[in-house]
């Protein structure tokens, strides 16, 4: 693997391995996400080919007439794709092909295939995000071997990452909007090619870390994010409820509320390798949204910077209908956009005295979103098990590139997978962005008092 050189990754792999906490970067070290480097720490330059270009932070602008819900239109619409990469073409593109994609390819040689277009830089984010990246570039610091962070608010916590666990936690707090609503309707393919769907929805989630009305501060405390899930379909499963409370410090705190039973129960459980009941348990908690909890089941290894085709900039597959959207056993690849991006490659393996079911973990994280645009999973025995995609589009209320929602998660051993969170536009909306809402809203409480009704 040929890696992209970067002036911090000398004592990378040393520092992670060891576990240490790391502090935050230096004044000087800062100064570069000012000039050679962008304001979240990805590199302003294009590569050396031109086939990735340079960064601007003009971004892209809102279609004239767009209101917020309504489909998000695609600005690519008229490009073709300048490359079709097939089964017959791994080994000619095997430098730029994630693991995963290659375990697609093999698996259906003669469906999967990838049409890469040309590559758009379309991430940009709100200026005060910028300006609090900024300050948590000299402020931020992991505690608790790596667990937990404090000394950041409102942006990417570690701009300029030393080590795998701080990559890691600018995933879990890449920019998602502050308070936000969507109603999606989830998909599980089966072994043998047929479509089938385990739950329809919608989520609320609040962003306490990124409230947009209260300046940075170094002891932000609470949960970071917020999550309530309310099934709605199928028959059997409307009315089930998920609460979810993330922080920095202190782990996630979960509950579910059941119709048929009425009640609301704490879910220690909710989390890592459980089976996730919203996607008929055909996917871990930890799954959803490409990575979605804490990081103490493994050491993480910052390995460094790579140019590799993932999926990007897919707002025309995501406005489709299902039947173009979804093919036998996996994404349409006649719908479906994939883009040349630099991303950091961070490697998990299970920290000792640990369990989980996939003992190996690799993620790809997109250097403009410090998303999780791709990862993939390996079983106890070596063999590629879990192969995730993130799906990014631009969210044109910000704007800003959601790249971890939707996603779809493939469990290459039996040819099963599952879509999390795709756009519903049956029931009006899919997405809107909210007003505050209260900090009593996302409690247990309120969650009963929602059910019962």
């Amino acid at each position: 693997m040929k890696l992209h050189s970067f002036k911090l990754l000398g004592v990378v792999a040393a520092m992670a391995c060891a576990g240490i906490a790391q502090g935050a970067v230096t004044n000087e070290e800062a100064q570069q996400l000012k000039s050679t480097l962008t304001p979240v720490g990805a590199e302003r330059a294009g590569n050396a080919d031109g086939s990735i270009p340079a960064w601007s932070d003009a971004g892209v602008t809102p279609p004239a007439g767009y209101k917020s819900g309504d489909p998000r239109p695609d600005p690519f619409a008229r490009e073709k794709p300048i490359l079709t990469i097939t089964s017959k073409d791994i080994d000619s593109n095997a430098a730029k092909l994630p693991e995963g994609v290659k375990a697609l390819l093999g698996k259906y040689p003669d469906s999967f295939r990838l049409n890469v277009y040309p590559t758009h830089r379309t991430a940009t984010l709100p200026q005060w995000v910028n300006d609090n990246t900024f300050r948590n570039a000299t402020s931020a610091k992991t505690t608790n071997g790596g667990n937990s962070i404090e000394g950041a608010y409102g942006g990417i916590p570690f701009p300029i990452p030393k080590t795998g666990a701080e990559a890691m936690w600018n995933h879990r707090l890449s920019y998602a909007g502050s308070t936000t609503t969507t109603t999606y309707l989830n998909y599980t393919g089966t072994a043998d090619g047929k479509l089938v769907i385990p739950s329809r929805g919608y989520n609320k989630v609040q962003w306490p870390y990124y409230d947009p009305k209260t300046p940075w501060h170094a002891d932000f405390k609470g949960p970071f994010m917020q999550l309530r899930n309310m099934q709605t379909e199928p028959a059997f499963k409307s009315g089930e409820a998920l609460l979810v409370n993330e922080t920095l410090d202190r782990g996630r705190s979960a509950w579910q509320y059941f119709p048929g039973q009425r009640r609301v129960r704490k879910a220690p459980t909710v989390g890592y390798d459980t089976p996730n009941d919203v996607n008929s348990g055909q996917e871990y908690y930890d799954e959803a949204f490409m990575f979605w909890g804490e990081l103490d089941r493994y050491d993480w290894k910052l390995v460094g910077k790579k140019e590799m085709y993932v999926p990007y900039n897919t707002n025309g597959w995501q406005n489709l209908p299902a039947d173009k959207q979804y093919s036998t056993h996996h994404i349409n690849p006649d719908s479906f956009r994939w883009e040349l991006h630099r991303v950091w490659v961070v490697e998990g393996t299970l920290a000792s005295g640990k369990r989980h079911v996939v003992p190996k973990r690799r993620y790809y994280l997109d250097e403009d979103t410090w998303g999780a645009v791709m990862h993939e999973g390996w079983d106890a025995e070596g063999k590629i098990w879990r192969v995730g995609m993130g799906l990014p589009h631009i969210v044109w209320e910000g704007p800003y590139v959601l790249t971890s929602q939707p996603w779809v998660t493939y469990n290459i051993q039996t040819g099963t997978w599952v879509v999390g969170a795709p756009a519903d536009y049956s029931n009006g909306p899919y997405y809107r962005q909210l007003d505050t809402l209260p900090a009593t809203y996302f409690t247990p409480e309120s969650l009963a008092a929602e059910g019962v009704r």
